[in-house]
């Protein structure tokens, strides 16, 4: 035997013998510290599958992570139940992977994924929601224990990364928190729990069940919203739709100011660049437009002094690239005029499109200036 196995061999004797097991137990420890290098492996290829498939189908979560048990935890696992073992492939979380949702209700959209990607051990794999009485909160979490299918990932020098079972545990980060305090007051420290602690400790989960519940409940209602808003915007029942990000991201992709654009545009036969409209939403919110019908009535009522406006400033030019912020620029100058502002409204309005600058007053009077000649500002007299 070349004298590095033989050291090898030695080097895990000494590990096995220092926990005091009994042969079968021994060997069971022996075998997995000759696998581990195995585990190893299959921990990156198994975290790898996880994100690639989470990304995939666009599901963001708090954390995915993955361990290999180490032999002072086996030796204790061994200790207190290793006859139940026949070998180590008996033990199915010496490798385990968790996924921790934001939300309790992507539990069941990540186990779906995860029974269409691994092969699942039906009979070892549990969920633990289901076993909890109905008057008692608790340690919820999915178990699946798993195999790697062949058609996923095969490597000829090891079929054991197709051999060898995992643990994958899902739970949303509110029942990871729950686990966590439950395992370190509970029996992780080898104390028995006092009744009173025990009590609160109970109403807590009962608490963080709720909430995790809750934030499920108003992320649904949240998506519920959009859709509904999204549905009037695109019906064009805008009227009295309250403007805020959601509902203006909504309106804009109505294009209704595409149609002044286009009129601008035509002036000097220019580009068009696209450029966000939504720095504006503040804008807008400032100047007192409340509602989605606020903004279709600014582009019905002022569209045709925003043009002259805009005729006005590029009637002597060649400028022939514009950006597409320009029709509602115009339209919010015009307004801020007609409603009686002047240079010094002009230049706060610059100023919370871009920043405050020196540059933005000087642009405030040309502006001002340049309307004067206007019928619109003529009508206001």
């Amino acid at each position: 035997m070349p004298a590095f196995i033989f050291f090898i061999k030695f080097a895990r004797y000494c590990v096995v013998t220092m926990y005091g097991l009994d042969l079968h137990c021994s060997m069971i420890l022996e075998e997995y510290l000759e696998k581990k290098p195995v585990f190893e492996e299959m921990k990156s290829h198994v975290l790898e599958i996880l994100r690639d498939c989470l990304n995939k189908n666009n599901l963001l979560v708090t954390a995915i992570e993955a361990r290999v048990k180490d032999e002072k935890s086996l030796a204790g696992k061994l200790e207190i139940k290793g006859a139940k073992y026949n070998s180590l492939s008996d033990i199915t979380d010496i490798l385990g992977a968790r996924i921790i949702t934001f939300y309790n209700d992507d539990v069941d959209k990540i186990a779906a994924l995860i029974e269409d990607v691994f092969v699942i051990d039906w009979d070892n794999s549990v969920d633990k929601r289901k076993l909890l009485q109905l008057n008692a909160f608790g340690y919820m979490s999915l178990h699946y224990i798993c195999r790697i299918p062949k058609s996923l990932f095969s490597d000829p020098t090891h079929p054991e990364f197709n051999e060898c079972r995992f643990e994958i545990q899902l739970r949303s980060a509110l029942q990871h928190v729950w686990a966590n305090m439950d395992h370190d007051a509970g029996y992780k420290t080898g104390f028995e729990v006092p009744r009173e602690y025990l009590r609160s400790m109970n109403r807590l989960a009962g608490l963080l069940e709720l909430a995790d519940d809750e934030l499920s409940r108003l992320r649904k209602g949240f998506a519920d919203y959009r859709r509904q808003i999204e549905t009037l915007v695109s019906k064009g029942n805008i009227k009295d739709i309250p403007l805020n990000k959601d509902t203006f991201k909504s309106f804009l992709e109505l294009k209704p100011f595409n149609p002044l654009l286009d009129k601008i545009a035509s002036l000097n036969q220019a580009e068009i660049t696209e450029s966000s409209l939504m720095p504006y939403l503040k804008v807008l919110l400032d100047l007192g437009f409340t509602t989605l019908g606020d903004l279709s009535a600014l582009v019905k009522n002022y569209s045709d002094d925003a043009y002259s406006l805009a005729r006005r400033q590029l009637g002597n030019t060649d400028l022939d690239i514009i950006s597409s912020t320009v029709a509602l620029q115009d339209l919010c100058i015009v307004y801020i005029l007609e409603k009686g502002g002047g240079v010094p409204e002009l230049a706060h309005f610059f100023d919370s499109l871009g920043g405050a600058s020196e540059g933005n007053l000087a642009r405030a009077e040309r502006t001002a200036q340049l309307a004067k000649t206007l019928s619109f500002m003529n009508k206001k007299k």
